[in-house]
């Protein structure tokens, strides 16, 4: 813990995921400190207070990867490359959700591993090889059992949810096949700092990675990083092959340019999350600015995604019901409730059918390409969006 050196206080923060009931809302939310500290050893960068598994991901769990065209384009896209480029003929998802990955492969080589029993569900109807299970070295060994090594190991979103990263590489370790690849995709830590998107920060993030970070623990467990791509998706991500000390294939060019720009921005530092702080806290500034003098106006503000990355920026920012009357969203499990901590109503989405709304603050901001494209008509009637990244502004 000596070697963890805190740099971010975003503030007493509720469990993101955790949407209220109507008749929950006078009750007392289970809250913490959401602070984010640098390991000046490993360079990794975490919350410093974290919440066991089970609390976080259970049989409620509201996500969904199949509800964004974004999400099933990319993965489809991987699919293809996966399947041209290492032909496995067994392939394990850790964190499989409700399939959206899988689902482009035969069911009889998948394996999916989903501890939200409510999504697993989802796969499981469809006869898919899934289990309502929690990633760990006893989980491996059972898969292990039931259905021998595989020859690849993909994971989104989702390695950076578990805390003991040990035990998570341990147990890659004791299912990957010698020759298998193993491959991660999650939120950019460089993307992360450039943008100022402090939302990537919640109790379910335990983890931001850089690249120089995801070596250096990769190194304790005799697995390497071959090759990184850059993406899009959740306002920057990387994608991280990764292989055994054993394994033959060639380390790419890609690593050796990614390490050298988080070098070059300083992502070893800790200067620059101190920077980083300091621009978080002018963001807030400028966005609570910005909010007031649209409800000074008289201007009716709503919400569009009710994510759990807005949980953060609404509880850091105390944006309530006064600001914003309610958000939109199209995940089944979240409409009727409140958002986590600051109570404001979830709407189902119809569209934006009230006229009264001329600014809509943009939650799923990690969506908006697609959203932007979706929403061309309340555009093109003069609607506007808020957005807080790279900077708070009006769209």
């Amino acid at each position: 813990m000596k070697n963890k050196i805190n740099f971010l206080d975003l503030g007493t923060q509720p469990l993101a995921n955790n949407y209220l009931t109507i008749s929950q809302a006078k009750k007392r939310e289970n809250k913490y400190k959401l602070i984010v500290c640098f390991d000046i050893i490993s360079k990794i960068v975490s919350i410093r207070n974290t919440f066991s598994s089970k609390e976080m991901f259970n049989n409620n769990y509201p996500y969904r990867s199949s509800m964004s065209k974004t999400m099933i384009n990319s993965f489809r896209e991987l699919s293809k490359k996966i399947k041209s480029e290492f032909r496995p003929k067994k392939i394990l998802e850790i964190g499989s959700n409700d399939g959206a990955f899988i689902k482009n492969f035969k069911k009889n080589m998948t394996i999916g591993i989903e501890p939200c029993s409510n999504i697993e569900k989802i796969t499981k109807r469809l006869n898919f090889n899934t289990y309502a299970k929690y990633w760990s070295i006893e989980t491996a060994k059972k898969i292990l059992l039931k259905h021998g090594k595989v020859d690849l190991i993909y994971s989104a979103n989702t390695i950076s949810h578990i805390e003991d990263l040990d035990e998570v590489f341990k147990a890659i370790n004791i299912i990957l096949n010698e020759n298998g690849v193993f491959i991660i995709e999650d939120p950019s830590l460089l993307e992360c700092l450039k943008n100022n998107t402090y939302d990537q920060f919640y109790n379910e993030h335990i983890y931001v990675f850089s690249t120089i970070s995801l070596n250096n623990v990769l190194k304790k467990h005799n697995l390497q990083i071959f090759k990184v791509e850059r993406l899009k998706i959740h306002g920057g991500s990387n994608r991280y092959y990764i292989k055994k000390n054993t394994n033959l294939i060639k380390i790419e060019n890609s690593l050796k340019l990614e390490l050298k720009k988080e070098v070059k921005f300083g992502i070893n530092k800790l200067s620059t999350y101190i920077k980083f702080a300091k621009r978080v806290k002018k963001s807030r500034k400028e966005l609570i600015r910005i909010l007031k003098k649209l409800k000074k106006r008289n201007n009716k503000i709503i919400g569009y995604g009710a994510t759990a990355k807005s949980t953060t920026i609404l509880n850091y920012c105390k944006i309530n019901r006064q600001t914003i009357d309610y958000f939109l969203d199209t995940t089944k499990e979240k409409q009727n409730k409140l958002m986590p901590g600051s109570k404001i109503p979830i709407i189902k989405y119809k569209g934006i059918i009230d006229k009264e709304v001329k600014y809509i603050f943009l939650g799923a901001w990690n969506f908006k390409k697609e959203i932007f494209i979706k929403e061309k008509k309340y555009i093109k009637n003069g609607g506007k969006f808020i957005i807080h990244t790279p900077k708070p502004t009006i769209i």
